[in-house]
């Protein structure tokens, strides 16, 4: 029998977790709070799949299948007997902290609950439930079809047998895996490019170099595939922002400090590539 995940939060993160899920043979419910929530989400999916079709990369058939094994909802109870929960909604304690207490009570006690935070610390998360050493951080990134990275993050009491079912989960839907062994702010990877985003716009703030010459520079001068500038306008300025703000509010580390001029451009509107205007203009 497919054994069935739950995705909470139909948004870019959570539908694409329910992409590659369904393609690789779960069963998934998508869940959000608002109808229009999941005609994006399961819109979006839709023309993914059609995309990776017109490209031969997947059978149309196939894309019909796991189009067939998504089931959209804005019923949280419809998680009640998901082998894995998969929360990825909007990066606030709060807001995660109130679905796992709600998922806490109502999915079954083998269950696995994960969060697709990139920065929020799982121990945290855990705390407010019943069963800490099933909780663990599935950090995927964007735009999950095409990334191959997860990072598994351990929470102070996830068990190693949470952790091994998460490491099944996100290598079976094709991901490479790294391990957080310690859940600190931003864990790995927003740690690093946090530190990296905050000098670049320190940099550029200053008037030492141009967004350009500064991406460059990454770009040529370390490998990057893509600088620090144009990686906060293609994530969105404002999420960054926030996950440099959770590290710095945990850490109280000065490199993680956000400039001013960030937060001006948070404050006018101007967060990337989604508005038009970031760093670069769109």
């Amino acid at each position: 029998m497919a054994k069935k995940l739950a995705v909470i939060g139909a948004g870019l993160m959570g539908s694409g977790i329910a992409q590659v899920s369904a393609q690789a043979g779960w069963d998934v419910v998508l869940r959000d709070v608002t109808d229009e929530a999941l005609r994006r989400g399961t819109d979006g999916i839709r023309a993914s799949y059609d995309k990776f079709v017109s490209k031969g990369k997947l059978a149309a058939e196939d894309a019909e299948a796991a189009l067939g094994r998504i089931t959209a909802t804005t019923d949280l109870d419809a998680a009640f007997d998901a082998d894995i929960v998969v929360e990825a909604v909007f990066e606030r304690i709060d807001v995660k902290q109130e679905i796992f207490r709600t998922l806490d009570g109502l999915v079954k006690d083998e269950a696995v609950l994960a969060s697709n935070t990139s920065a929020i610390p799982i121990t945290k998360i855990a705390a407010v439930t019943e069963r800490p050493e099933r909780v663990v951080g599935t950090h995927f990134f964007s735009p999950v079809p095409m990334m191959q990275l997860c990072e598994l993050v351990r929470g102070y009491k996830t068990s190693d047998e949470t952790l091994a079912a998460a490491r099944e989960f996100a290598e079976g839907v094709g991901k490479t895996c790294i391990v957080v062994n310690r859940d600190v702010a931003g864990f790995v990877t927003t740690r690093l490019i946090s530190a990296l985003v905050v000098e670049a716009a320190k940099l550029h703030e200053s008037g030492v170099a141009t967004a350009e010459d500064i991406d460059i520079a990454c770009k040529l001068g370390f490998g990057h595939a893509m600088g620090p500038l144009a990686t906060a306008d293609l994530t969105g300025v404002d999420i960054l922002l926030h996950a440099t703000e959770n590290i710095y509010t945990e850490s109280q580390d000065e490199k993680f400090a956000p400039p001013e001029g960030m937060r001006r451009m948070v404050d006018a509107g101007d967060i990337g590539r989604k508005s038009g205007q970031g760093f670069y203009r769109y």
